[in-house]
């Protein structure tokens, strides 16, 4: 795995890394877009493994996570979790950018990027 830095943390960042927080960089403010999506944007089949990148970001809010959602449009996962304080904190985020959800997935299929 090559590593091209690492955060303040001292986590290593790695070129798949890099690419996957370019690309979610690139999803506008009031827009989202699914981890499946954004695979076949930086052309990786593991859609698990950009998920596992996002929760591992260390440049939030620059690399605004908290606008990828699961395939199903639901918010999928933040920070590693599913529910709780989490998850609604995405919901908040997504929100304050005009993004809502009904009855737990995305309301509007306009906002999908």
């Amino acid at each position: 795995m090559r590593r091209v830095g690492s955060d303040m943390s001292g986590e290593s960042i790695t070129i798949f890394r890099t690419k996957v927080y370019r690309a979610v960089r690139e999803v506008p403010s009031g827009k989202v877009t699914t981890y499946k999506r954004l695979a076949r944007r930086i052309r990786c089949r593991s859609c698990q493994a950009v998920g596992q990148a996002l929760r591992h970001n260390p440049f939030a809010p620059r690399v605004p996570c908290h606008r990828v959602i699961a395939s199903d449009l639901t918010a999928g996962g933040f920070q590693g979790k599913t529910a709780g304080r989490a998850i609604r904190r995405k919901l908040a985020l997504l929100a304050a950018e005009g993004v809502l959800f009904k009855d737990g997935r995305l309301a509007d299929a306009s906002r999908l990027w």
